[in-house]
């Protein structure tokens, strides 16, 4: 049985340590992790985007309930700053709310600086930058 030569591609005994061709040392099979197994390729999404997700408030707390994402520091910083953006969106809309013609004239301006806010930190974080949103960044860094 055959199989192909990680370094050059060419075609080698399967119990070869070396390949004929490039006379490079070969993997034998014991050597290779399995599929699934740490050290292959990861499964999950990365830590960027995992972060920008966090935005969208719902996954950032999956991020924060399922492993490996609740112990990474990054994904967790975003996830918290999330929770806070979100919640600090909707204590400023109920006291706008309760404001009458000014808090009600502000709202839209409220809803667009918080859905700009939120958008940049994504964005951000998709860059792998740990972007702090004034205010509330500084609450998540404690969390984290």
């Amino acid at each position: 049985m055959t199989r192909p030569c990680a370094s050059c591609g060419k075609e080698m005994d399967e119990s070869a340590a070396y390949c004929p061709a490039c006379g490079k040392a070969t993997a034998t099979p014991a050597d290779e992790p399995p599929q699934g197994a740490p050290g292959s390729v990861p499964a999950g999404l990365q830590n960027n985007l995992a972060g920008a997700l966090s935005y969208l408030w719902i996954t950032a707390i999956v991020f924060l309930l399922i492993e490996p994402y609740n112990r990474d520091r990054f994904v967790r910083f975003h996830a918290f700053q999330a929770l806070f953006h979100g919640l600090a969106w909707i204590v400023g809309n109920i006291v706008l709310t309760l404001l009458p013609f000014i808090g009600w004239s502000l709202l839209p301006l409220w809803s667009l600086l918080m859905f700009v806010l939120a958008i940049i930190a994504a964005v951000k974080a998709y860059q792998n930058e740990s972007w702090q949103i004034p205010v509330v960044g500084p609450f998540a860094q404690k969390q984290v």
